[in-house]
Order: structure tokens, then C-alpha cells, then sequence
């Protein structure tokens, strides 16, 4: 995995165990708290990801990121992705947990 794919430090420091190893290629959109998107002319662009998943186009917010990004790319310096580590912890602990009483 490349460095670009890797969480921050300071998320994975939260549980390195389990977030050392996520490629944020691959992170479903509902483990996004918000993404921040730095521009190579200063502009910083902040996109709640929660709030959008609320509202009614939620279905298409994966494709319309995808879209921003394409269509920006050559202007785009930086993105930091703000992983909810919460319901990372919460939804593993659950479903750990889950598997290991159907196991039995």
C-alpha cells in the first residue's frame, strides 16, 4: 500500500491494530466523517460527508466526489479524509462480537 493511502498518523494512533493496515482508497463513505481538500492556490474546500449522506442525493455522493475530484484534480495540492474512528471501533466491536457468538 502507498503512503498516499495510508490514514494519518494521528487517526491510526487511535487503534493502530486495525487502522495501520486501511487503504482510504477503499474506506466506504459512511466510515468518512468529512474530507478537506486543499488547492494549489490556497483555497480549502471543506465537505461534511455526514451531512451529506442526510439529504436525499445521498445515492449519488460516491459518484459526484469521484466527479469533483476528476474535474479538479491538476488544481488539488492536498486531500485529508477525516475517518469517524468511533463507528470504525463501534461497527468492529459489534460484528467481532457477533461472529465470535455465532462461532459458538
Amino acid at each position: 500500500m502507498s503512503k498516499q493511502n495510508k490514514l494519518p498518523q494521528d487517526v491510526i494512533d487511535h487503534w493502530p491494530e486495525v487502522l495501520n493496515d486501511v487503504d482510504v482508497s477503499v474506506v466506504p463513505l459512511e466510515y468518512l466523517h468529512s474530507m478537506r481538500i486543499l488547492f494549489t492556490d490556497g483555497k480549502i474546500w471543506e465537505v461534511d460527508i455526514q451531512k451529506s449522506l442526510e439529504k436525499p442525493s445521498a445515492a449519488n455522493l460516491e459518484a459526484e466526489i469521484e466527479s469533483l475530484l476528476e474535474e479538479y484534480n491538476d488544481y488539488i495540492d492536498n486531500i485529508d479524509f477525516r475517518l469517524n474512528v468511533e463507528k470504525v471501533k463501534h461497527d468492529i466491536t459489534r460484528r467481532t462480537k457477533f461472529f465470535l457468538k455465532k462461532g459458538k
